[in-house]
């Protein structure tokens, strides 16, 4: 490869990287390398061609590690389209990082852009996840927002729930189902750091003050979507209110919650609604712990995430940053998917 850099007049990690197709070299430089490759006799000219050809485009898909179900099958379902992708598709990798943390989420935005043409995260709204969105997509990283938003004009899009709404349907339910006009209500939720969960509270809020004002909200407990932690504050809030009639969690990991209502006797009289089908809120249902589950298809998540990468660069700014949110699906215990998928 030595003389093919030197016939270019480029480095030899250059050449490198224009024949495994990795991003970073102007199309000039490539033409160049690929122009004096052929002449040496080091590729042939079909190989120039297709070398020419612009490749897929790198996509890193990026969550928070830790406890929550719907996340770690979000991570499974992203991992196994990646070990299923043919050369020619565009190639996915998926990485856990830190959850709850602004810091590790703006070094992993950093380090990933690297490699990566495209990189599909589930945003923390923080000044230091801003500014890092700010300075990889100046760079030419694509950015797109998953599950939970971070409005800035560096990211092209948000695939997810309108969270807003969602969180106005769980009062909606919580209110119809609760057999009583006067009560009170708590809200458990992994971090309002995440925007998904603030604005569901949001919502949750408006509605329930709107339509159910007999019925009281007695606090948020942030539970970092540890079942533990939501155990922990599942049993005080029990004590702590004797007219506790409803439960709603915003984040993941309702297995803690259920667990607290059995052992308090209270799963049966207590309105108990959560996000994401998983195998833990799909046995709550059925049991009859868990009242309803609002949900987000990974899979739709990923196959839109995906389409959106699979268009060309130069059809990022059709007005469609506030594209149309996933459905929402609502689910009790009588209507279960017969598996998940």
């Amino acid at each position: 490869m030595s003389d093919v850099a030197a016939a270019a007049q480029v480095s030899l990690a250059t050449v490198d990287r224009v024949f495994n197709r990795r991003k970073g070299v102007k199309p000039r430089t490539v033409d160049r390398v690929l122009k004096s490759a052929v002449e040496l006799g080091y590729i042939e000219v079909e190989e120039r061609k297709l070398l020419s050809e612009p490749r897929p485009p790198n996509i890193a898909f990026l969550l928070p590690k830790g406890a929550n179900p719907y996340l770690r099958l979000l991570g499974e379902k992203v991992r196994a389209i990646a070990e299923t992708r043919l050369r020619d598709e565009i190639p996915v990798r998926c990485f856990f990082i830190e959850g709850f943390d602004a810091e590790a989420l703006a070094t992993a935005l950093r380090h990933h852009a690297g490699w990566a043409d495209g990189i599909a995260f589930m945003a923390i709204d923080h000044p230091l996840v801003r500014e890092a969105a700010e300075e990889v997509s100046a760079g030419g990283t694509r950015l797109v927002t998953i599950v939970s938003d971070l409005p800035h004009p560096g990211r092209e899009v948000y695939v997810g729930l309108d969270n807003q709404a969602a969180g106005r349907t769980a009062a909606f339910l919580l209110g119809r189902f609760c057999q009583m006009r006067e009560g009170s209500v708590a809200l458990v939720a992994g971090s309002r750091n995440y925007r998904a969960h603030a604005e569901r509270e949001m919502g949750f809020l408006s509605l329930l003050e709107e339509a159910h004002p007999g019925l009281r909200v007695v606090g948020m407990r942030e539970g970092h979507d540890d079942r533990n932690e939501n155990y922990r504050h599942t049993l005080s809030l029990l004590e702590q209110n004797a007219d506790l009639v409803g439960i709603y969690n915003v984040g993941g990991s309702s297995d803690g919650i259920g667990r607290a209502l059995r052992e308090q006797g209270r799963g049966s009289n207590i309105v108990f609604i959560g996000h994401g089908l998983t195998p833990d809120t799909r046995r709550l249902l059925i049991e009859g712990t868990m009242d309803v589950v609002i949900n987000s298809d990974p899979d739709q998540i990923i196959t839109q995430t995906l389409a959106r990468f699979a268009r060309a660069p130069d059809m990022r700014t059709n007005g469609d940053t506030h594209q149309r949110p996933l459905g929402m699906e609502v689910i009790f215990r009588e209507n279960i998917p017969t598996r998940l998928k």
